[in-house]
């Protein structure tokens, strides 16, 4: 009973397309009259075109087409692919083309001339709705040419449930001149009069839900949307992977890379001064201290070492003289009868590329070798910190390696973005990999650790800076002693940015307690006397810096 009732309902909606597909048949001859007529003209025409289709149980359809063509011969256009949902596309695979023609792609160019046979098999035309299987197929037309006729006759393994066709561009509704089954209910037959250049005649035949094993081959379609899906499954993923990972880098930095902590007891205010001489703690030289505090070699590190260099007697700075217009200069003087040999290697390393072989050097020439010779500077400032045992390792060695490894992971984690939204929807998980990689390159700047040496060094340099901002530092200190004593608090200030503040305290005194017009490290020009000193002290140090930050050699601040 239902093939029966599926046959009369075909043989009725057949009748009714029997009537439209002859109005569209004499509209598309109005139509086409004058382009497409012209078109006939010079490329010709097929005036028939004969399929015979059978579908076979695997699902496999099973084509044997002959064209009789006018003029050169044709190429057909195949439907490959069309829309199957709004994640899929569907495709339709024409395999093993036999005749009078060769299959490139999704087109097939005829050989010859007149007539043309065909045999060929399509995959993927059955599709399992609910109760029922459905033959879907673009069995004619797409040709480069008008087709006059074409004919369309279907057998398949079980009775026809239902049956319909449509005639013109892909996604028309149009049915088509006729379609009705046979006697037997198993055969049914397509016609199409008129069909344009590369319109097609598309048949649908309903089959019982077991008449085949056809299925749809479906191939995702790559949408943005659709690639960061975000459901219960990504989102989950996503935050899962994200806390384990951040998690991970959070344990990573307090095993690996936080300072080895010192007691409470440590810390606190601290002079730099004992029996009356100065003593900094722990020892620590002004670049030391701020390669200790901030783990970097920086420009202000080089800065307040040339100002140390002066204070020690290594070297004298000699204010030049200017207009008003004038860009301020200095001369850095070489002093006889220094004893190299104390200084720390850094230090050597700065002298050496400051003087090059010169008694004197303006500031304003510090360029070419000064430069080049700079890259050795911070290296053996890297160098002297570990020596000091403040670091098991080079805090630039550990920052590069941690840096890079991020680098690598968020490269993975683009690359591993990329390729799950394009095969799949969790493109979201692959953002946990970049968000990790991105945070490891930026917690790279943080993994350098000082060991419990270089943290007991650094809290009691932090007290040293309390002492200097805000601790009393005339009473206890015999007025004879303070020029050399203060000078000497000068390098630590310009580590600690308080250099207006102890340069005034240094341009306020001398060894008798008077006014003077020079110290003994720094000479200003003629007319000019220590009242000026903190705005020449602030000027050299912003100068100097600049001038060492434009050799590219230091991290400028």
């Amino acid at each position: 009973m239902t093939g029966t009732s599926g046959t009369a309902a075909g043989t009725t909606s057949g009748t009714v397309r029997t009537v439209a597909g002859t109005v569209r048949a004499a509209t598309g001859t109005a139509d086409v009259s004058g382009t497409a007529g012209a078109t006939s003209a010079l490329a010709g025409k097929i005036t028939s075109d004969a399929l015979e289709l059978e579908l076979r149980t695997d699902g496999v359809l099973r084509v044997k087409e002959t064209v009789t063509f006018d003029g050169d011969a044709p190429t057909r256009k195949l439907v490959d692919r069309t829309r199957y949902d709004d994640g899929n596309d569907r495709l339709y695979q024409v395999v093993n083309l036999k005749g009078d023609g060769t299959l490139t792609g999704d087109s097939i160019t005829l050989k010859g001339s007149g007539t043309a046979k065909l045999e060929y098999e399509v995959k993927g035309a059955v599709t399992p709705l609910g109760d029922v299987q459905e033959l879907r197929w673009y069995a004619a037309g797409g040709w480069s040419v008008p087709v006059d006729l074409a004919k369309v006759k279907v057998t398949g393994p079980a009775q026809l449930q239902s049956l319909s066709c449509f005639a013109g561009v892909l996604a028309s509704a149009i049915g088509c001149t006729t379609a009705s089954p046979d006697h037997t209910g198993i055969e049914a037959e397509f016609e199409q009069q008129g069909l344009g250049q590369n319109e097609v005649l598309t048949v649908i035949i309903g089959y019982p839900l077991d008449a085949t094993k056809g299925a749809p081959i479906l191939e995702r379609r790559f949408e943005l949307a659709n690639a960061f899906t975000l459901n219960a499954v990504t989102g989950g993923a996503l935050a899962g992977l994200l806390v384990l990972m951040l998690g991970g880098l959070g344990l990573l930095y307090w095993t690996r890379g936080r300072d080895a902590r010192v007691v409470g007891h440590e810390s606190g205010s601290l002079s730099g001064v004992e029996n009356g001489h100065f003593a900094p703690p722990d020892g620590v030289r002004p670049g030391q201290i701020g390669t200790l505090m901030d783990e970097q070699a920086d420009v202000i590190d080089v800065t307040a070492t040339i100002v140390d260099l002066a204070v020690r007697g290594y070297l004298r700075i000699d204010e030049q003289p200017r207009q008003t217009y004038d860009t301020p200069d200095w001369m850095l003087v070489r002093l006889p009868g220094a004893d190299l040999n104390a200084l720390l290697s850094y230090e050597r390393a700065l002298y050496d590329a400051i003087f090059d072989g010169h008694d004197g050097v303006l500031l304003s020439h510090l360029k070419g070798s000064f430069g080049s010779k700079l890259g050795k500077v911070r290296d053996a400032l890297y160098r002297d910190v570990v020596a000091q045992g403040w670091f098991a390792r080079r805090p630039d060695s550990v920052r590069t390696r941690w840096t890079t490894l991020g680098v690598l992971l968020t490269a993975a984690g683009v690359l591993g973005t990329v390729a799950l939204a394009w095969f799949t929807t969790y493109g979201l998980i692959g953002l946990a990999v970049i968000i990790a990689g991105a945070a490891l390159s930026v917690g790279g700047q943080y993994m350098p650790a000082k060991t419990s040496k270089g943290a007991g060094a650094l809290a009691h340099t932090l007290g040293f800076r309390e002492y200097l901002a805000s601790g009393d530092v005339s009473g206890a200190i015999p007025p004879a002693q303070r020029v050399e004593l203060f000078s000497r608090y000068l390098p630590y200030a310009v580590i600690f940015d308080s250099v207006d503040r102890w340069a005034r305290v240094v341009s306020s005194i001398t060894g008798n307690g008077g006014q003077a017009d020079h110290l003994y490290w720094y000479h200003g020009p003629a007319e000019w006397d220590l009242s000026k000193f903190a705005d020449s002290m602030r000027t050299f140090t912003m100068t100097t810096s600049g001038a060492i930050s434009s050799t590219r050699q230091f991290r400028s601040l």
